[in-house]
């Protein structure tokens, strides 16, 4: 895998601006030359943004200090699309873990949008982070240097870190592409699971699904992911696990799970909201639609998460509860099941 390629600590990359180098170009640093061409910008800033792997020449990560060459393509990666539309603050409740003048740590619900986009440009996280900050007269949460670095599925729950400044959010971001963070799922999955192993290969569209992400053979197609998994219960038809990822890919532990056979328990996009074990007796069909409404959602709960802190350098960690949904539809597996088996 290319040490260039940005471990989507941003889960996916949106280039915002794409300039081609003249065939006459006179040799110039990186940094200089994209100063000249974007407004309202300024030379720290695009130094910080090459540190984080936001600057491509090429397709290729470069350094500030890379020398421009006559049609050398360079692009600027961002975390979120072109803005489509102003974020607007909304007054929704957010469960705030940790905050201070440079970072916040939120514990997202289940069913909440993390960013606004394809038809969802209310109700979600970045909404509710823009009514937070409101209150603080100099953060503007239309301002690209604050945000997101990473981001969860609007049906999985749990922890996610938001910089409140460029310099926080750079050198997040940086945490995230060197794969320092520490970051830990607990998922329910149909099927008995090994006691652990590693998922890797390339996450890309499905071909025959554009609303699916797939394990994909052709590096060309998609997006290099790692996924280490351990079984820490086991049940009939379904096991508890533990993931613990190295990348961050779009839908990574859904797709890798899949893929080994074991989809994530009432994840409807991957098949999951299926009986895939057991013998589908009255009473099993009635037990699992019990399950379902339980847990109305893909069982999939972000519990850890690690990094350390921009400006203090601290080590810092957090860890979120089970929510109700998924902690109620363990105990009825536990329940109603043989007794699991460690």
């Amino acid at each position: 895998m290319p040490d260039t390629e940005l471990e989507d600590a941003l889960q996916e990359q949106f280039e915002h601006f794409r300039f081609t180098a003249d065939p006459g170009q006179t040799a110039v640093r990186v940094d200089k030359f994209l100063v000249d061409r974007i407004m309202h910008t300024s030379r720290t800033k695009v130094q910080a943004a090459a540190e984080a792997g936001a600057v491509l020449v090429n397709g290729k990560a470069v350094k500030s200090n890379y020398k421009v060459k006559p049609l050398d393509v360079i692009s600027v990666v961002m975390d979120h699309p072109p803005r489509e539309t102003e974020i607007v603050p909304e007054d929704i409740p957010l469960d705030i873990v940790y905050e201070d003048d440079d970072v916040l740590v939120v514990n997202k619900p289940a069913g909440m949008v993390v960013h606004p986009g394809c038809n969802n440009y209310t109700g979600t996280l970045v909404n509710a982070l823009a009514w937070h900050f409101s209150r603080h007269a100099v953060l503007d949460a239309n301002d690209p240097r604050l945000g997101l670095v990473h981001r969860i599925d609007k049906d999985t729950s749990g922890l996610l870190v938001v910089a409140k400044n460029d310099y926080a959010k750079m050198f997040l971001c940086k945490q995230f592409y060197e794969k320092t963070t520490d970051r830990l799922y607990n998922a329910l999955v149909w099927g008995v699971t090994d006691n652990e192993g590693t998922v890797e290969g390339y996450i890309g569209r499905n071909p025959k699904d554009r609303l699916q992400m797939a394990v994909v053979e052709d590096p060309a197609l998609g997006k290099y992911a790692v996924t280490h998994y351990r079984t820490l219960l086991r049940f009939d038809y379904v096991s508890w696990v533990e993931c613990k990822l190295e990348t961050g890919r779009t839908h990574q532990i859904r797709v890798h799970m899949k893929s080994l056979g074991h989809p994530l328990f009432n994840d409807a996009r991957y098949g999951g909201d299926q009986i895939l074990k057991g013998i589908p007796t009255a009473a099993y069909r009635q037990f699992v639609a019990r399950c379902r409404t339980i847990c109305p959602r893909q069982a999939l709960h972000a519990r850890t998460l690690g990094f350390e802190h921009p400006r203090t350098h601290e080590r810092m960690f957090f860890e979120s509860p089970l929510p109700d949904d998924m902690s109620l539809l363990l105990k009825a597996w536990e329940e109603n099941m043989e007794k699991p088996r460690h």
